[in-house]
């Protein structure tokens, strides 16, 4: 793959589902089903050298943040990203295959390139028109999933096998934490979280409720919680320390549960855990803001 325009893009916690050279384009797809080209997959469908792709994705990392009004070129992406809603401070996204680093431009960015280089360059091309036009219907995702033969997996798999192998681990007399917070895990799979062997939301509400049950002396109240045993599916990579033997919560203390969960957790935790996790969702930081917001009280309007 190419090499960075920068060194200073953060890593995604995410790994390459599948990456092809088809055509002479590099191109592939993220774990998150995010599709992309390489550097040099753009420099190649935009019929433009790559050192000039590298100089433009420069030009945006100089001017972001700095509030200068951009020029040029740099005014064009600075319009069409902005209006598209795009808000990081480079044009790739670095992450990790084989333990060496790799450089995806995603669909939006692509797009600008190829419709700049189309349509607005000093010396446009017919290889970037032919590309435009050939996207502008068939768009780029689908392009990069037909040429690479990839088909999307099932969202719900990682989600849905927990279920299934938690569905009678209850200890009699007690509640588990993973069932009581499936509502919120819903939620987030369809807000577009790909949740994973990455992103696993019940370990966060399981520290903080744990810290707040001992913080607040509960066993008092409540009795003793206990530990059960629970097993991952085995394409977990934590199964392989099965089994866990996670807390079992007496069922007296549920109605305490459910009131600190939607009092404090969801107002004041899952907001932290949720930005924290803007690496692994293909809309970065805006997506994570907007599932952040998820809990947040709706204001009535006057």
């Amino acid at each position: 793959m190419a090499l960075p325009a920068t060194h200073s893009q953060l890593r995604l916690d995410l790994g390459v589902e599948v990456e092809g050279d088809v055509d002479g384009i590099e191109m592939g797809v993220l774990e998150n089903g995010m599709a992309y080209l390489t550097q040099r997959g753009l420099s190649t469908i935009c019929g433009a050298a790559r050192s000039t792709i590298q100089e433009i994705t420069k030009e945006w990392e100089d001017n972001y943040g700095s509030g200068l009004e951009p020029r040029g070129r740099a005014q064009f992406f600075s319009n069409y990203l902005r209006e598209a809603g795009y808000d990081s401070y480079t044009l790739y996204m670095e992450v990790e295959r084989n333990g060496s680093p790799h450089y995806a431009y995603s669909e939006i960015v692509c797009m600008a390139f190829i419709e700049f280089f189309a349509f607005e360059a000093q010396r446009t091309n017919n290889t970037a028109m032919a590309n435009f036009r050939r996207l502008a219907r068939y768009g780029l995702n689908k392009f990069i999933y037909d040429a690479l033969g990839y088909r999307p997996t099932d969202k719900w798999i990682y989600f849905n096998d927990r279920v299934s192998l938690l569905h009678d681990a209850s200890p009699p007399g007690h509640f588990i934490l993973f069932k009581e917070t499936t509502g919120m895990i819903v939620d987030l799979i369809r807000g577009g979280l790909p949740v994973s062997d990455k992103t696993i939301p019940d370990i966060s509400v399981g520290s903080h409720w744990g810290r707040y049950w001992t913080d607040s002396g509960l066993e008092r109240r409540f009795g003793e919680r206990i530990k059960f045993e629970h097993n991952y599916p085995n394409y977990y990579p934590q199964s392989m320390s099965n089994p866990q033997t996670p807390w079992a919560y007496p069922d007296e203390a549920l109605p305490e549960f459910r009131r600190w969960f939607r009092e404090v957790y969801l107002p004041t935790k899952y907001p932290s855990y949720i930005l924290k996790k803007a690496n692994v969702l293909s809309g970065g930081k805006s997506q994570a803001e907007a599932l952040a917001s998820l809990y947040t009280p709706k204001q009535i309007g006057g």
